[in-house]
């Protein structure tokens, strides 16, 4: 399973290689994601997810706006504290954040970075590690919300968000 896994991420990846986007390295090497590009970001992260899980018998992801907004939040408040973890300046939690936006559904999982890589190295580095991957391949999880926060230094705070409009869902799939 783990190397259908590797062969499929690497065939979206070569896939998203090819296609010209409206992000890419400046003259510096950092990573640009452009302001009016965020649509597309997300959904070449979310094509590359559904792709990976259906090969692996899970059904396909959506977007929910509020667990978007939860991880946009996230992200900007990870640069503020200058530290990729799990809470908020404030103390929150991921589910209490999910729950502030008025996400209704289950929260499932998190998956968090720091880095000056793109929005699909950054996937790649989560499908590489066991905890971030299960978030990511949860057969439980319905909904996803990504979002990033770009500093001006070009270092780029990334959190995925998944989850779970039925309320009844299994937390591990």
């Amino acid at each position: 399973m783990t190397r259908l896994i590797a062969i499929v991420l690497a065939s979206v990846l070569v896939l998203a290689a090819c296609t010209p986007g409206p992000s890419g390295h400046s003259r510096a090497g950092q990573y640009q994601i452009s302001s009016n590009s965020t649509a597309k970001t997300q959904y070449r992260v979310l094509d590359s997810i559904n792709a990976l899980r259906k090969a692996a018998g899970a059904s396909p992801l959506e977007f929910n706006a509020k667990l978007n907004a939860a991880a946009a939040t996230h992200s900007r408040d990870m640069s503020i504290q200058n530290r990729p973890w799990h809470f908020g300046s404030d103390g929150s939690s991921p589910i209490q954040r999910v729950k502030r936006v008025g996400y209704e559904g289950r929260f499932l999982g998190e998956n968090i970075s720091e880095t000056y890589e793109s929005e699909l190295q950054t996937l790649e580095a989560w499908l590489a590690q066991d905890g971030t991957r299960a978030v990511i391949m949860n057969k439980a999880a319905q909904e996803i919300g990504f979002a990033w926060f770009r500093e001006a230094s070009g270092k780029i705070w990334w959190t995925l968000v998944t989850g779970r409009s039925d309320a009844t869902a299994m937390v591990h799939g």
